[in-house]
């Protein structure tokens, strides 16, 4: 069986790489490290190494044992182009993603530097989405990366949004995900900072996906934005 995600923008999480580190804003109160250690006390194999950067082959070939279609975000607690994943790792990943046709595998990277890199020998198939997470306008430069690449979708991840992103520009981006940061020491976030992007995707027609507020109680603050909830997806999405 695939691991069911409570993610509201997946259904399963698949990870072949565990653990990461910190290189960003976004990074300041990582969820999968706070997973992590859990995982990692109730005595999970896959976390015997807690936080530390790890692949694991065994994990690789699951989806093809999957045979009900499902939409799949890879690597749900790690970043598949951190620099400590080999090349062939990440090359044996997509030939996975390419013969487990019947899914579709959401992949998002804090570095699209290596992401970009590695674009020219990357085996791009239709069912492979690739995103980037954008928090605040410092890291715009990731969706001009993503924008460059050969996925035939490409989304972006505007989570958790600490800023406005007055001068976020999509031509040529598929899908945009919004939510605020949840759980302890959560950062707020401001209703014009979502609108704002609400209208620029409205205008651009891209579809729009509000996930959540956040705060330290998520579940009551909830994911309606003035009213209204946003489940907007792209069309490689919809079945």
């Amino acid at each position: 069986m695939s691991l069911n995600s409570v993610i509201e923008w997946t259904e399963s999480t698949w990870n072949p790489v565990t653990g990461c580190t910190k290189i960003s804003d976004a990074c300041l109160n990582c969820y999968a490290a706070r997973m992590t250690r859990r995982l990692k006390a109730m005595g999970s194999a896959n976390y015997k190494n807690g936080f530390k950067l790890t692949v694991h082959p065994n994990s690789l070939a699951l989806p093809l044992k999957w045979k009900k279609p499902q939409i799949i975000f890879v690597n749900s607690m790690s970043d598949l182009f951190h620099k400590d994943v080999p090349d062939s790792f990440i090359f044996n990943m997509f030939e996975v993603m390419q013969k487990a046709h019947w899914h579709k595998f959401q992949i998002l990277t804090k570095r699209s530097e290596r992401l970009l890199y590695m674009n020219k020998d990357l085996p791009w198939a239709d069912n492979i989405l690739m995103g980037v997470t954008v928090e605040n306008e410092k890291y715009l430069y990731r969706l001009e990366h993503l924008k460059k690449t050969g996925a035939k979708t490409k989304f972006v991840c505007l989570e958790p949004l600490l800023g406005p992103l007055a001068r976020l520009s999509l031509k040529g981006i598929g899908w945009v995900i919004v939510g605020g940061e949840s759980g302890p020491g959560a950062r707020p976030i401001k209703p014009e900072w979502v609108t704002g992007i609400r209208d620029i995707c409205f205008k651009s027609k891209v579809p729009f996906f509000f996930k959540q507020w956040g705060g330290t109680n998520k579940k009551k603050a909830g994911r309606t934005l003035n009213g209204q909830t946003y489940i907007q997806k792209p069309d490689a999405l919809m079945v």
